[in-house]
């Protein structure tokens, strides 16, 4: 792959990361890659299996050439074909690569907003930690509305005893709780070499757990005995364990095990674990026993801060003006805000000069569908058009499944996505009591998890709103 088609498919995974959901991106898109993109403009895309292969072209298809041709107008089609390829052998720019000529940034009349070096850093995984390199503290922004959580993890890394175990930091996708959490690995492995630290996303934890049920009691001791080895223990995602009843259990002790053991436990989640449903209350007893911090979404002036850190990281240098516009404009959480800088940095390389203010703006408008506060009874027009039923059997009493579950499907959205108490849910969908919205909301989340008709319902009532 080349390094500019390697650069390409990057940007196209931070699109496709903020399309569909947190679960289905890491299931479907890990391990797959832009291998080539041929003179005929097809895009030549690898992936690990017959069966990822097929799935991917059915379901993924029209998204992946979608943001293909976003980045790289003209690509015309996508080929898919199996090859597994190490993607921690792929190659990394070279000095010639990474300069842009003088002569092209004298002629360039725009500001100089997105010009010095080109090429996004790559991600690099160490093999026996798992902890990625790239996120550390040196390029962590600390703000109102994480600095709880930073103080937190400051306190674990400098202290030469365990003080808060579990440290466990919550907050919505893409706040910086990944990046934080894998900072704090990174810090203490690099203080302290011989430390045995090890990072684990719940998903891939389940899927060893999967993999050693029903071995030999050797291996199984194998499993247990990996695990226990670790001075610190990081876990991201941990609401993705609801339901998983063995995978619960096999936490619960090792937890105990590293806890007794005065080894750190580094823990993340989307919500408190008082709010995860479906997990086990010893589990909850044992995380709440520890400190559990909250990450905000970032305001103003950390989002413009964000913005310059990472553009320096990737040795870009974006104009006040140009930063401030992004800031005011895309007020999501960090990885809309990476995900433009990201298009920004591909469409500068591709066109070979600084991108002009205007075309930025538009490259946001294409981009980012900023997110308005929701005006309930548009969201109602919406899924009752969906379902195509009556607007005003939402709001009726009626108990009849073709009326509850889109009804509930609102109850959900407004909570989930537009963060609507339960009680001002309940008193818009005809004054129904907020228990009533919790049961609705929590269905719902159940039933995401087993149903994917109901997945692919709410991904497209995203895309209308």
């Amino acid at each position: 792959m080349h390094l500019n088609d390697q650069k390409i498919w990057e940007a196209v995974l931070t699109n496709i990361e903020l399309s569909i959901s947190k679960a289905n991106f890491k299931t479907w898109f890990k391990d797959i890659v832009l291998k080539e993109i041929t003179e005929k403009n097809i895009a030549v895309v690898a992936v690990p299996s017959e069966f990822i292969k097929k799935w991917i072209a059915e379901k993924f298809h029209s998204l992946i050439l979608k943001n293909l041709i976003k980045i790289k107008p003209e690509i015309r089609s996508v080929q898919y074909i199996v090859e597994k390829i190490d993607t921690t052998k792929l190659k990394h720019p070279t000095k010639q690569e990474k300069t842009l000529t003088k002569k092209t940034s004298k002629k360039s009349s725009p500001p100089n907003y997105s010009h010095r070096s080109s090429g996004l850093k790559l991600t690099t995984r160490n093999n026996q930690t798992n902890l990625n390199s790239r996120y550390g503290f040196d390029n962590f922004v600390v703000g109102s509305f994480n600095e709880v959580a930073y103080a937190a993890a400051q306190a674990v890394i400098k202290r030469d005893k365990v003080v808060y175990n579990p440290l466990l930091i919550y907050g919505n996708t893409g706040h910086g709780k990944t990046h934080l959490i894998q900072a704090a690995g990174n810090h203490i492995k690099n203080q302290d070499p011989k430390k045995k630290i090890f990072y684990i996303t719940s998903e891939r934890f389940y899927m060893d757990v999967i993999d050693f049920i029903g071995l030999k009691s050797n291996k199984t001791n194998n499993f247990k005995k990996k695990y226990r080895e670790y001075d610190v223990f990081i876990m991201d995602d941990i609401q993705f364990l609801t339901k998983k009843e063995r995978t619960q259990e096999e936490l619960f002790h090792l937890f105990n095990y590293l806890y007794d053991n005065n080894k750190q436990i580094i823990l993340s989640s989307d919500k408190h674990p008082n709010q995860i449903s479906d997990l086990e209350d010893r589990l909850k007893s044992r995380f709440n026993a520890g400190m559990i911090v909250d990450i905000q979404a970032p305001d103003f002036e950390s989002r413009a801060e964000i913005l310059k850190n990472k553009a320096k990281d990737n040795g870009f240098i974006i104009e006040d003006g140009v930063v401030e516009y992004i800031a005011e404009n895309v007020t999501g959480n960090i990885r809309e805000l990476e995900g433009i800088l990201n298009n920004i940095f591909i469409q500068t390389e591709i066109k070979k000069r600084p991108l002009t203010l205007t075309e930025v703006k538009d490259l946001i408008q294409n981009n980012y569908k900023k997110r308005q506060p929701v005006d309930y009874k548009k969201l109602v027009t919406i899924v009752a058009n969906y379902f195509n039923i009556d607007e005003s059997n939402i709001y009726k009493k009626v108990r009849k499944k073709e009326f509850v579950i889109p009804r509930q499907i609102i109850m959900y959205l407004l909570r989930e996505d537009f963060g609507f108490s339960y009680p001002a849910i309940g008193e818009k969908m005809g004054g129904r009591d907020h228990t009533t919205v919790m049961h609705s909301y929590d269905k719902i989340s159940k039933e995401l998890k087993k149903n994917n008709e109901l997945e692919k319902d709410i991904e497209a009532l995203r895309t209308m709103y």
